[in-house]
């Protein structure tokens, strides 16, 4: 059984969380401070941290980080700040996911799901081959195959294509792409991103304009969904 570590000291939130989870067979711990989540997740060993970031002891990042020093475990972000700055923030002190309150319970336990499938093992990862309904992409060649043709990108596209196709369908923040793609300097020249971008669309999406595989999260950042 999946073990889910809820951490939050809003206790209808907690309530609510627990009962869903439960009622779908995960297993769950719950933490109400920063402190107590630590300890949680040192102890219990979850398979999936939920965590909100307005904690009464420290923030939530701080925790966060805290954990990502020792554990790879996925964790997906709950919380009422808006603000794409506070959510980058986050997704570069290692968040998997960041959902908005309110949130549709639905939602959240979609992303959770997904959060896990992307933390399962998936081998070595030396010769994958990934494929989605219009193309198929081939790491270890370092191709790509659209239509039965090989599609022809320069240098940064393939690298841009390549950080997103690892990611699993996890969410890159804008700058953690910037610095894989163009190097430590770059962290703001976010324009690069959107030009790029467009020219992998218009290369590998059936409509450049509505994409189905290439996705912009406005103010976050990009994945990759098959």
């Amino acid at each position: 059984m999946t073990r889910v570590l809820v951490v939050d000291d809003d206790p209808a939130i907690v309530r609510a969380l627990v009962i869903n989870l439960r009622a779908r067979s995960y297993e769950v711990d719950s933490a109400h401070d920063g402190a107590d989540a630590l300890r949680t997740a040192a102890a219990r060993h979850p398979d999936v941290v939920v965590l909100d970031l307005g904690l009464p002891d420290m923030d939530g990042v701080d925790v966060l980080r805290e954990l990502r020093s020792w554990s790879r475990v996925p964790v997906l972000v709950l919380s009422a700040r808006h603000a794409s700055g506070e959510k980058v923030q986050a997704l570069d002190a290692g968040a998997d996911d960041y959902v908005t309150k309110p949130f549709g319970m639905d939602e959240l336990l979609a992303r959770l799901r997904a959060a896990v499938r992307r933390a399962e093992p998936a081998g070595d990862g030396g010769d994958v081959v990934v494929e989605t309904a219009g193309f198929t992409v081939d790491l270890a060649a370092k191709k790509v195959n659209r239509g039965g043709k090989d599609v022809r990108l320069t240098p940064t596209e393939w690298h841009l294509l390549e950080v997103l196709v690892r990611a699993g369908g996890r969410l890159v923040a804008q700058k953690q792409l910037l610095k894989e793609v163009w190097g430590p300097s770059y962290g703001t020249e976010t324009n690069y991103l959107r030009v790029y971008m467009a020219q992998l669309r218009r290369k590998l999406e059936a409509d450049p304009s509505h994409p189905k595989h290439l996705i912009t999260e406005p103010g976050m950042g990009y994945r990759f969904e098959k």
